[in-house]
């Protein structure tokens, strides 16, 4: 099954309380099962060129059904998925995409978040994921 609308915007909110208590401006994106986008909130201030790049996190993380992060060290010189950034319209191999699991551990969306450090971004990303472990 599919992150629901309600799902989804509780883990923005639970990303945005991260980011507030770390003082950090973000761009937070939620995407389904299918890798549309389902919730976005862009916090006050955040960058304008995060926006595309927390959606890029999330639909990345839902393709391929890991962290960006994880993507990303596979994706060096030299590593077995090396240049797929340039696939699918452009993916993010870098830290801050998570997906999301649903209760009986099939993937059913993921969270893409931008506009700090990748260990903020990544550090934001898994606080909307964790709200949604018990639900």
């Amino acid at each position: 099954m599919g992150i629901t609308l309600e799902q989804a915007q509780l883990a923005l909110k639970a990303a945005h309380q991260k980011a507030v208590a770390m003082n950090v401006k973000m761009n937070i994106a939620v995407v389904d099962a299918g890798a549309n986008l389902v919730a976005f909130i862009r916090m006050d201030d955040a960058w304008l060129g995060s926006l595309d790049i927390s959606i890029k996190k999330a639909k990345t993380a839902r393709f391929f059904d890991m962290p960006t992060g994880a993507i990303g060290g596979l994706s060096q010189p030299g590593g077995s998925l090396f240049g797929i950034e340039h696939s699918n319209g452009g993916l993010i191999t870098f830290p801050g995409g998570i997906p999301i699991k649903g209760r009986s551990g099939g993937v059913m969306g993921a969270i893409g978040v931008s506009g700090s450090t990748v260990e903020d971004d990544h550090a934001v990303a898994e606080a909307g994921v964790k709200a949604l472990e018990n639900n």
